[in-house]
């Protein structure tokens, strides 16, 4: 039995306010819009409505605009504080793998790989919040970025439980909106000239989210939306339409991009019966059917041809209009000269028969069209089944279908060694796509991953039985664990299937967003204590391979990119990228090392002999002295390393 607390609705007087804008609602709903407190009156609109004659539209003009939009693009602009830290022991085949997961706030990892991923990225799958009143959004607050997010994985903000964005919010849109949009403009610059980006919406924000993207890519980079049946029809109890069906809005980075085709399926392959040296063909209509068909639309290609009796033979509709061929006279003659075409006797509607010319289209490395309607895939329940077969456990609601963004890998061309991106990852589906499309060619596709470790409340009947199974992994109950631990096993299933193919495409690499290694310097630190404190500027704690991969990110490295490491005069050396970067972070160099350190660093870097300049990078404290550090940065310059850095 629910107790009514004084708090509730029920103990309380009705509302005023929310009856006055329930009532202006049904009215007017053009009347209510979203403003910086919640719900606001359209004055403007107002005044049309009453026929005031001092309204005026100089200030309309066709876009998606809502409260907060020039700050969500100036968020994006904000260069984060933060760094990725890895996690060997969470991690499979660190060594040899190229897959990344990342655990954290998905805007501070956006802008964290700018560096080392901007233009690199093929493909961007996300599946974001649908923003339906009941699934987490996260805020559009961020004073302090970092701070920010380690407030979200406790999900507190502020001390205050952050939950869903509900409907009743004055704000529902317009916080929605605020978190998109930073995070696709960032997203927009990772992708490559020839990338594309698929988002999964709801009706609750597609028309909002289609909106935003041709803001950011323009529409005329528009390459469809798919409509994907989910197999389970939802919200029957609302009062109106029952839905069974999402969708995905795909975009491309070039406006000029086409979306690649799909295997011929059985049906298509019935019409290949036909055969010759060159292979299997069918037999299309030399002239163009469909759209665009007629003679006005293609002038050059309305002539006529011989027929094997030496009639003429025009490219008439079958109404009698002025149809067009699909070659213009030059490319004719071409085709018949290297038998292309054939001609077969046909039946005319008065019961005659005429000839008509045909032209042979081959199998090999034909492909079809892909629809707008996706039907034909496993739906929501066949994804849950499968999940909990890899998992052992029904740890996650509505997962995506593997064979959906495997899909999309074929239609968007992800070849070998090629990046797929997913910043809101969820249960992990695309990395198990990408390491399945794999297995099926032996790429080795790569993925990067990124999930924001949302906590899981073990009261909640929905979240028991993932919180229970992070306890049983020894685990945080966190989102993120589900991630990384699905990826897992699917790395060990595939690497297993695979055999003696190369599990180059299977493993994963995992790190985890934290605060820069480097310590902003504090200008309130008055007392001597502090200032001293200040002296070391490198969080304490922190390990060698924590800072190693910060400077991966600040000079726009790979995260995977090979790493090297010598032992010289008792100290760790590290050389990144056959030697761009040579990093030495131990946390002492005496005066009597550096001779022998430098000068085994100067041979090792010509061993390496590196194309292009070199950065040697040590740790500020380390060095004993002033003279020592001196003498370090002399020796190395003397022999050609000439960017000598500390931390």
């Amino acid at each position: 039995m629910q107790k009514i607390a004084a708090t509730a609705p029920e103990a309380q007087s009705p509302g005023l306010v929310a009856g006055n804008i329930a009532q202006l609602k049904a009215l007017f709903p053009e009347l209510l819009t979203e403003g910086p407190q919640g719900s606001a009156i359209n004055l403007d609109v107002l005044k049309a409505l009453v026929g005031d004659a001092t309204v005026s539209d100089a200030d309309e003009k066709y876009g998606l605009n809502w409260h907060g939009k020039r700050r969500a693009r100036q968020l994006a602009l904000t260069p984060s504080t933060g760094t990725l830290r890895p996690c060997f022991d969470e991690s499979v085949d660190w060594d040899s793998t190229q897959n990344l997961m990342i655990e954290g706030d998905n805007l501070e990892v956006l802008k964290l790989l700018q560096k080392s991923y901007a233009g690199k990225v093929k493909l961007i799958y996300i599946d974001p919040p649908y923003n339906t009143g009941k699934d987490f959004v996260y805020p559009d607050n961020f004073q302090d970025s970092i701070q920010h997010y380690l407030e979200l994985t406790s999900q507190m903000e502020g001390g205050v439980r952050v939950s869903s964005n509900t409907d009743a919010n004055g704000r529902f849109h317009t916080d929605w909106l605020n978190m998109m949009y930073p995070r696709l403009k960032l997203a927009r610059t990772l992708l490559r000239d020839d990338g594309f980006i698929c988002i999964s919406i709801s009706d609750a924000e597609l028309v909002n989210l289609k909106l935003l993207c041709e803001d950011i890519f323009g529409p005329e980079a528009h390459k469809g939306t798919i409509v994907r049946t989910t197999g389970q029809t939802t919200g029957q109890d609302s009062g109106g339409l029952g839905s069974s069906f999402d969708y995905m809005l795909l975009y491309a980075k070039n406006p000029d991009l086409d979306v690649g085709g799909l295997p011929l399926d059985d049906s298509d392959l019935e019409r290949y019966q036909d055969s010759d040296s060159r292979g299997n063909y069918a037999l299309w209509q030399l002239r163009k059917t469909g759209s665009n068909d007629r003679r006005t639309d293609r002038p050059n290609m309305f002539f006529a041809i011989k027929s094997p009796d030496g009639d003429d033979v025009l490219p008439i509709g079958p109404t009698g209009y002025e149809s067009c061929w699909r070659f213009d006279p030059k490319g004719y003659s071409r085709l018949a000269a290297e038998d292309y075409i054939v001609w077969k006797r046909r039946n005319r509607p008065d019961g005659s028969e005429d000839w008509w010319p045909y032209v042979k289209t081959y199998l090999e490395g034909r492909t079809k069209r892909p629809s707008p309607l996706w039907d034909d895939l496993p739906g929501s329940k066949k994804a849950s089944i499968d999940l909990r077969n890899l998992m052992g456990d029904s740890v996650f609601d509505n997962p995506k279908p593997v064979e959906l963004i495997q899909r999309l890998i074929k239609i968007c061309g992800v070849g070998s060694s090629d990046i797929v991106f997913d910043f809101f990852a969820g249960s992990g589906t695309t990395g198990h796509a990408v390491m399945a499309a794999n297995l099926e060619d032996g790429a080795a596709r790569r993925f990067i991953l990124v999930q924001l470790p949302v906590h899981l409340d073990s009261n909640e009947a929905t979240q028991n039985a993932a919180a229970s199974f992070c306890a049983a992994l020894n685990r945080p109950p966190v989102l993120s664990e589900l991630t990384k631990e699905r990826l897992r096993r699917a790395s060990q299933r595939f690497k297993s299937e695979a055999g003696e193919i190369s599990n180059f495409g299977f493993g994963l690499r995992i790190f985890r967003l934290d605060a820069s290694n480097i310590k902003p310097w504090r200008a309130s630190a008055v007392d001597a204590q502090s200032l001293i404190a200040q002296m070391d500027h490198l969080v304490e704690g922190r390990t060698e391979q924590d800072l190693l991969y910060e400077l991966l990110l600040k000079l726009g490295l790979d995260l995977c990119i090979p790493l090297q490491q010598q032992v010289i005069a008792s100290k760790s050396v590290h050389a990144v990228g056959a030697g761009v970067l040579l990093a030495c972070l131990a946390e002492s160099i005496t005066s009597i090392e550096v001779e022998e350190l430098a000068e085994g660093i100067v041979q090792w870097h010509k061993q390496l002999a590196p194309a292009g300049e070199t950065t040697c990078v040590f740790r500020d404290s380390a060095f004993a002295d002033d003279v020592a550090k001196t003498n370090m940065v002399a020796i190395l310059q003397q022999h050609g390393i000439q960017n000598v850095r500390s931390l």
